[in-house]
Parts: C-alpha cells; structure tokens; sequence
C-alpha cells in the first residue's frame, strides 16, 4: 500500500539535519541523597530543555516490561477486537482506541487514570485479561513520581516543596494513560509518527520500548533523545511553563517511525482540573518581571490550542 506523502516536502531526513544528542541530554540520577542538588538539576534541565530523564525513578524495570508487553498484546489483536474499546464516533470523548492513519500504521488509545471517579473501564482493554491489573500497578508508581518530580520543580523555583501539586489541584488533579503504537513504515523519513508540538497539559512522563524515534527541538535544529532504558522521560508542559512565568521550557517535540521494527510509548498526562485558573506563581513575579501570561482556565486554554494542533494535523 501507498505511503501518504506531501509531495511538497523533502524527506524529514533532508529537512532537519539532525544530530544525535546524547553527549548534553539531561539524565537526573533520583536515588542521589543530596536532595537540593537533586532540585538544581531538575530546574536547570526544565530551563535549558524543558525535558530530561529520570534514572533510578522508582518504577520496578520488571513492572514496565509487564506494561509494554500487555501493551503490544492489545494492539496486535484483531482491528474487530480493538474496536470493543474504541473512542466513540463523533464524540468529544477522548478516551478509547483510535487508528490515526488509513493505513494502519499509527494508533493509540487513550483512558483516565486518576481521580478515581473519572475511571471509565469501558475504555480500558480486557484483553489481554492482565491489562487492568498490571496497568493500576503502574498507574500508583506514576503518580508517585510525577509527585516527586513536582516536588523538585516547585523547590528549583524557590518555592515550597508542595506549591505546584497543590496549585493544580492536588488529588483533583487528571492522570491521563495514552498508548502509543506504531507499525514498521518502509519509507519513515516522509511519514511523521505524531507532528511537532509542545504538551497543553502541565507534566508528561513517557516510557517508551526500546525502539526509540523522539526529537526535540533546540537552538534551531531538531535533536534525537538518546534513551537509556529503562528511565522515564519527564516533559515540561505548557501549564507549568505558566506558573514558573516562563522560567521553565515548554519543549517543542516530535516522534518519528521506524523503517523496520514496532515502535510504542506508554505515556502518562498530568493535567489540571479544567475549571483551574492557571496564572504566573506571584512569588515568581515583581515590578522588574511582570507576569508574562495572562491567568486563563485550563479549558479555556484547551479550546484555544486544541484547533490549532488540529490545523496543524491536518497540513
């Protein structure tokens, strides 16, 4: 089948020259005891990059090999039994499983996995029959580090340790589960696996296989992550971009395929509640740094940027 193509394009591989990253990518090692130098760390790699990645992050390497294996289980099944769990048709739900290309090369699949009482299991896959267990498991050890990372954050600003899990929402706050899958594709320098864009939401943690195609953007080229598994990728998101006033960096970022082999990610969204007024901390600005940002609820940003990135799909 026919790779979609735009015609008016180079290559990716001609466009953006890139070059590998791994002599300055940030890596934070979190078993270091020395807890304040464990903050600047954090801080400087937000400033400087807006993404880094966690090694010693407390998440058991056996648990993500259980979760990237019932992960692939799912969506090597039938499209017929994938479409048990799928996001329903013309909805605004985004939850379910989607196929994002005709050719079936690119899909995800989307759930809540906190609060509690946004759970819907009709969206999480019973088959394999593990699914649900495994990815609770997980689910625990996720909120515990994006707590930790939060932590660090709120202390690289000056602040107390608590102040950003608190200012978007504390246990109201969204924990998103996406499931990104994508197939061999002959020809990956003319096929995007998921388009430049910086995250509306406030944190990312992103754990992919060992099959690894993200990029960064920095000091005007793109960039290849060097990945060492298995650390989690912590992404610095728009909101928190907000709330430091702009001290910490909203990474631009993308994903590439894979000519040969299955590339997935099994990322974990951190968001506000969408009612939250999301402003600069007031501790962060003064009359020689005004706030950069207007104060804005989170919805009201989402109804904002979403139609933009769809626009942005789309071309």
């Amino acid at each position: 089948m026919e790779v979609e193509r735009d015609q008016h394009k180079p290559p990716l591989s001609l466009q953006n020259n890139k070059i590998p990253s791994s002599q300055n990518f940030p890596v934070v090692d979190l078993s270091n005891t020395n807890g304040e130098l464990v903050a600047r760390k954090v801080a400087k790699a937000s400033e400087e990059w807006g993404i880094f990645q966690v090694v010693n992050h407390g998440i058991p390497t056996e648990l993500i090999r259980r979760l990237h294996k019932v992960d692939t289980q799912f969506f090597e099944l039938p499209e017929s039994k994938k479409e048990a769990v799928a996001k329903p048709a013309n909805s605004k739900e985004i939850q379910g499983y989607e196929m994002d290309d005709v050719q079936g090369r690119r899909s995800h699949i989307f759930h809540n996995l906190y609060p509690s009482s946004s759970v819907n299991y009709a969206f999480w896959p019973k088959n394999p029959p593990e699914y649900r267990e495994v990815t609770e498991e997980f689910a625990k050890h996720a909120k515990q580090l994006a707590e930790e990372i939060l932590g660090l954050l709120s202390e690289g600003l000056g602040l107390q340790r608590e102040m950003l899990k608190l200012a978007f929402g504390d246990d109201s706050a969204g924990y998103l589960m996406k499931i990104n899958y994508y197939r061999p594709c002959p020809e990956p320098d003319w096929v995007m696996g998921i388009k430049a864009h910086t995250d509306f939401n406030e944190l990312t943690l992103l754990i992919p296989n060992e099959i690894f195609g993200l990029q960064v953007f920095k000091e005007d080229r793109w960039l290849d992550v060097d990945y060492i598994y298995p650390a989690v990728i912590i992404i610095i998101g728009d909101q928190i971009m907000k709330m430091s006033n702009g001290r910490y960096n909203n990474v631009l970022h993308r994903t590439l395929m894979d000519k040969k082999k299955t590339r997935m990610s099994s990322v974990v969204h951190i968001k506000p509640p969408y009612d939250m007024v999301v402003k600069p901390f007031p501790e962060l600005t003064s009359g020689d740094n005004p706030p950069k940002f207007e104060p804005l609820t989170y919805q009201d940003y989402i109804d904002i940027e979403v139609p933009k990135l769809s626009r942005l799909i789309k071309n």
